[in-house]
């Protein structure tokens, strides 16, 4: 896989250096708090990206990938807080991505396309066949998102054979609760942007949502099968690779 991507401002490259992952933790900091942009076990095993502003140099976003088969999917980030047995049936490699973070003062729309096609490329390199990992919705107030949760309850969960079953004690059952009439637009606008690009490519959720006062976010499991993607959305997103 090229080590290099551009487009328009922005270059994307492998985080190799010490300096590299001091930027993928600065950029982790703004965007998650303090306790985010601190390292963890899960940073060693990880190939680690960088969206970088080419004419700068700075940071405008990063995250991490982790190549997991089945056998050792519980072993990943995620199963800190979800209960992953079920994924030990799905057939072919998985990709965890985490940390995926876009500067809050960069909302060009070129960031993420960059960074999406860099995951392409590596996806495709590898022969994954699962995207999975954590979306994040800000704080730990889950009534605030109540029309996410229910429009997410209604179109997206996962399918019942590769659902993620309960692990975390502090968590919002949205798949058991009566949310009542899910308003579109609120619901829409209520989502993460990492989520809501899960989504469009035909992903799905946990049917509960976990408490992390750590981080200071709810986060539901998402899950995308590489299968699923709608064609017209792999051929755009392997425009770049």
């Amino acid at each position: 896989m090229k080590l290099q991507l551009t487009k328009g401002k922005y270059t994307t490259c492998i985080a190799q250096s010490s300096a590299d992952m001091d930027a993928c933790f600065a950029l982790r900091s703004v965007c998650f708090g303090p306790a985010g942009g601190n390292s963890d076990q899960f940073d060693a095993a990880a190939t680690h990206v960088l969206v970088l502003d080419t004419a700068s140099g700075q940071a405008v976003a990063s995250y991490r990938m982790t190549v997991l088969d089945s056998q050792a999917v519980e072993a990943s980030y995620s199963a800190q807080f979800y209960d992953l047995t079920s994924l030990m049936s799905f057939e072919g490699q998985m990709l965890e991505l985490g940390r995926f973070c876009i500067h809050p003062d960069q909302p060009d729309p070129d960031i993420p396309r960059i960074a999406w096609a860099t995951l392409t490329g590596f996806v495709d390199e590898n022969a994954v066949g699962m995207l999975f990992g954590c979306s994040s919705f800000r704080g730990t107030a889950p009534a605030i998102y109540r029309d996410a949760f229910g429009l997410l309850k209604e179109r997206y969960l996962a399918p019942a054979s590769l659902r993620p079953a309960r692990r975390h004690s502090e968590r919002f059952d949205f798949g058991a609760e009566n949310l009542g009439k899910v308003d579109l637009k609120s619901a829409q606008a209520q989502l993460p942007p990492l989520l809501r690009t899960y989504l469009m490519m035909g992903g799905w959720v946990s049917d509960h949502a976990v408490v992390d006062h750590v981080m200071n976010t709810l986060h539901v499991f998402t899950g995308l099968e590489i299968a699923r993607i709608p064609p017209a959305r792999k051929k755009l997103l392997r425009a770049l690779v």
